[in-house]
C-alpha cells in the first residue's frame, strides 16, 4: 500500500499561504531546497489540487532553461517534469508534463492509488489535502514552519470530526529559524 505524505511550508501560525495567496515569506535556503528536491526524487506520484497545480505548473516545466536558473533549480525542475503527477479538478480541463487529470471523486482516487504498489505519494493543496486528511488517507505530515506570522491566508490543517493522533518521526532545523517536523499518523 502506498504511503501518502502531506508536506508543506507554512508560517508559524499554521498557514501554508498568506492572504492574497502570498508565499513572499517562504522562500527556501539552499538546504530547504534541496530537501525539497529530494523529495520530488522520491516520490512515486505527486497528487495535486487545482491552485497548487497551477502555481507549480507555471514555473517549473521551464524553469530549468532561465538565464539564471542555479544548478538545484535545473535538477528539480527536470525532477518535477519527470515525476507522475494526478491534478484533482472540476474546472481545470488540460494538464501535461507526466500528469493525468481527474475530474471524479477525490477520495474514491486517492484510495485507489494508495492500493496500488506505485510508492510514496505526497498531496499538496489545501482543499485536496483537507479531503484525504478528513477520510484518514494521510500516512504522514511533513510540516516545514517558517518563523513568521502572517495574520491569515489558507491554513495547512482542516477541521476534522475526529481527533488524528501522531508520532514524531523527525525534527530537523535548516537555516533562517526553518524547522522541520515530520509525523506518522498513529492507527
Amino acid at each position: 500500500m502506498g504511503k501518502l505524505t502531506f508536506g508543506m511550508n507554512l508560517s508559524l501560525d499554521g498557514y501554508i499561504a498568506a492572504p492574497g495567496d502570498d508565499l513572499g515569506w517562504s522562500v527556501p535556503s539552499d538546504e530547504l531546497f534541496q530537501w525539497w528536491s529530494d523529495r520530488v526524487r522520491a516520490t512515486g506520484t505527486a497528487l495535486y489540487g487545482r491552485r497548487l497545480w497551477e502555481t507549480m505548473s507555471s514555473h517549473w516545466p521551464t524553469a530549468d532553461q532561465q538565464p539564471d536558473a542555479t544548478p538545484a533549480e535545473i535538477e528539480f525542475a527536470r525532477r518535477w517534469r519527470d515525476m507522475p503527477k494526478v491534478v484533482f479538478s472540476s474546472t481545470t480541463s488540460t494538464v501535461d508534463w507526466n500528469t493525468r487529470l481527474v475530474t471524479g471523486d477525490a477520495v474514491t482516487e486517492i484510495t485507489r492509488l494508495k492500493a496500488e504498489d506505485g510508492g510514496p505519494m505526497d498531496i499538496g493543496g489545501a482543499t485536496l489535502a483537507a479531503v484525504a486528511m478528513r477520510d484518514g488517507l494521510i500516512d504522514e505530515y511533513a510540516i516545514v514552519t517558517h518563523p513568521v506570522l502572517v495574520g491569515g491566508g489558507t491554513p495547512f490543517f482542516a477541521a476534522l470530526d475526529n481527533w488524528v493522533n501522531l508520532t514524531l518521526v523527525e525534527t530537523r532545523t535548516f537555516p533562517d529559524g526553518v524547522v522541520l517536523t515530520r509525523y506518522e499518523t498513529r492507527r
